[in-house]
């Protein structure tokens, strides 16, 4: 068995990952002469480095700090593709699969934020649309 180190037991990591691969097939398509592409290529790049990073630090505050950066990276992504789209630069069915994938990663890492720290305040969150009372 090869050594495995702890960050690469997590789902939200492989799931990363899978991203990387994701963000790669749609800009064998753009043009590298367009910003959106080095932008949604370091944005994928880093969301896995940070979940890496953050898993090997030994206190919760210092975990969170990379696992927001993460999830920061993967709400790059999102719009990253929301632009590729627009401008045309993608296909439709390859950005629902890439937003689908980030939005399994963005609430993961929201679970690892809460999960490693007990001085936050959370609230529920409400469903789109629904109404408050």
């Amino acid at each position: 068995m090869s050594p495995q180190f702890d960050h690469e037991k997590l789902k939200v990591y492989q799931m990363s990952l899978d991203f990387v691969e994701l963000a790669e097939a749609i800009l064998e398509d753009v043009p590298k002469s367009k910003a959106v592409y080095g932008q949604l290529d370091r944005a994928s790049t880093s969301i896995p480095l940070n979940i890496a990073e953050g898993n090997g630090k030994f206190t919760g505050p210092d975990r969170c700090r990379f696992f927001d950066i993460a999830r920061g990276f993967a709400l790059e992504c999102a719009a990253a593709l929301d632009v590729l789209q627009r401008k045309d630069l993608a296909m439709d069915g390859q950005v629902l699969e890439g937003k689908a994938c980030l939005l399994e990663i963005v609430s993961m890492l929201v679970g690892l934020v809460k999960s490693n720290s007990s001085d936050r305040v959370y609230e529920e969150q409400a469903s789109y649309g629904e109404k408050l009372d």
